[in-house]
């Protein structure tokens, strides 16, 4: 079983050109940036004709391996971030399964301990390079 990260932000008017320009530049920045070659990372869907206020969507998937968990739900979290800030005035929601997260202006998304240095060890050293919990 897996656990992904959604995030979308609606509105009645669709992307300006400008704000689209925004969103590929956050997009590629984010994208270059990510740790983990591995890994899944920030991912926006191509337009929905089913959902026409949509004018911004994704998924995460998030990584079996527990030592990645942290710095991906950071990096992606932080991408989303940048991405509200780049749509302010849209309608957004970003949630993993059922778990709402929070937004907070001057944070932006955050979850409880993804930057905590102790807990990213400590799930590091659950799984040894080779993967097999250790």
């Amino acid at each position: 079983m897996s656990v992904s990260l959604y995030y979308n932000a609606h509105r009645a008017t669709p992307l300006t050109e400008a704000e689209s320009a925004s969103v590929e530049r956050v997009v590629a920045a984010r994208t270059a940036s990510f740790p983990y070659d591995d890994e899944e990372g920030l991912y926006l869907y191509e337009g929905s004709a089913s959902e026409p206020r949509e004018i911004v969507a994704g998924s995460t998937k998030m990584p079996f391996d527990p030592g990645h968990l942290m710095p991906v739900i950071a990096h992606v979290l932080d991408s989303v971030t940048e991405l509200r800030r780049a749509v302010p005035d849209a309608e957004w929601r970003v949630h993993m399964d059922d778990l709402d997260v929070p937004w907070e202006e001057a944070e932006g998304y955050a979850l409880p301990g993804m930057r905590d240095a102790d807990l990213i060890a400590e799930l590091s050293a659950v799984h040894g390079d080779d993967g097999v919990a250790g």
